[in-house]
């Protein structure tokens, strides 16, 4: 009896799971989104936010960033190594960015910028052939 409320249990979880349906390959996420995302963070020196806007853009960057850490572990995606971790990274990273951008905190902002790059190197060292040469 205990088996069929198990297999019960089991069978509803698995008929609740979602359905990803990935639209862009890895290439297009790091190319549309990823990169131009942690640019604006690296780079966000070059024209400082001033405004509510400009700060809210920044902010807005920043939770793109984190969250497209968590498309790339998506099934499908994920790679084995340290993938997880290395995604894992950069979304640590970019979610204290995007804190630090709530709270108009341009050296919080910056402070990621080396935890970010660590987090790229490392998984582009891993995985995308030929970096570095």
């Amino acid at each position: 009896m205990r088996w069929i409320f198990v297999l019960l249990v089991a069978s509803a979880a698995l008929a609740q799971a979602p359905a990803y349906e990935p639209v862009g390959n890895m290439s297009q996420l790091m190319i549309d989104i990823i990169y131009p995302t942690s640019d604006a963070l690296f780079y966000i020196e070059r024209t400082p936010p001033k405004t509510d806007v400009e700060w809210n853009a920044i902010r807005n960057q920043a939770l793109m960033l984190a969250e497209s850490g968590n498309l790339i572990m998506m099934p499908g995606r994920a790679r084995e190594g340290n993938w997880i971790k290395d995604s894992k990274m950069m979304i640590g990273a970019a979610r204290a960015a995007y804190k630090a951008a709530i709270a108009k905190d341009m050296a919080g902002v910056l402070a990621q910028g080396d935890a970010l790059t660590e987090s790229c190197i490392a998984c582009h060292k891993e995985y995308r052939p030929n970096y570095g040469k």
